[in-house]
């Protein structure tokens, strides 16, 4: 007699079940998973995209706010810009300045006792021009501030002696002889002061090379005229450079 088995099919052990659907409801099954997944990227990607606008949104609102400070303190700004442009002024006019104080002080204290001068200018570049005093020919040869003396002493020796004092004030760089003339009237023009045949009358420059140059400005200095007087004269003219 042949054996049946009678469990069924679809439960006998080792067997293979039917597939009760068919491969339709896996495809379904597949569509649905890829529509899942597909709303899910959509939705973080809308979301990364609000965020990214709303973060525009705030950094644009952001540089307005910088912007309007920034406006408010652009006075200050500029003024800040003044006050340093105006600093840098003042710095470079203080700074061009000649010191015509300290050069007076000195020129008083190493003036020798043998000598005395008639007239005294000091004038910042040789374009200034002084009334009553000035006009060496040795002046223009100086760009920046220079004194022009004139005066007598006691004999050519002792013009000498002052040409070499005169060196010794702080910044002296060349002291100029326009002339050095005994016992008369000096042929550079002007009043005298001798009043013997062994007085020199001189006219000198003391130039300030190292000084910075100033621009035009009005004269600085001074100018007296000479007492008048009279007698022979012999000339020397010579130039030292002094350190």
């Amino acid at each position: 007699m042949r054996p049946v088995n009678l469990i069924p099919t679809e439960e006998r052990p080792g067997n293979r079940r039917p597939m009760r659907g068919g491969p339709i409801a896996y495809i379904i099954v597949g569509a649905l998973a890829a529509a899942v997944i597909g709303v899910a990227v959509l939705a973080v990607t809308s979301n990364q995209i609000s965020d990214s606008k709303a973060e525009i949104a705030t950094l644009e609102s952001e540089t307005s706010a910088v912007e309007a400070r920034a406006q408010a303190l652009d006075a200050y700004t500029q003024f800040h810009t003044l006050r340093e442009q105006r600093d840098l002024t003042v710095t470079s006019l203080a700074d061009s300045r000649f010191d015509w104080q300290r050069v007076m002080r000195e020129l008083a204290i190493v003036l020798p006792g043998d000598v005395w001068l008639t007239t005294l200018s000091g004038t910042a570049s040789p374009s200034v021009s002084l009334d009553g005093g000035g006009g060496a020919a040795l002046r223009a040869s100086a760009p920046g501030p220079a004194l022009e003396l004139q005066g007598c002493a006691a004999g050519q020796t002792a013009v000498a002696g002052f040409v070499q004092t005169l060196k010794q004030i702080d910044g002296v760089t060349r002291v100029g002889v326009e002339s050095s003339e005994l016992g008369g009237e000096s042929s550079g023009g002007g009043s005298t002061c001798q009043t013997g045949s062994s007085v020199a009358q001189f006219q000198m420059v003391v130039v300030f090379d190292a000084a910075p140059v100033q621009a035009e400005e009005g004269a600085e200095g001074e100018a007296a005229p000479a007492p008048e007087a009279s007698g022979e004269t012999t000339t020397a003219s010579s130039e030292t450079e002094g350190g």
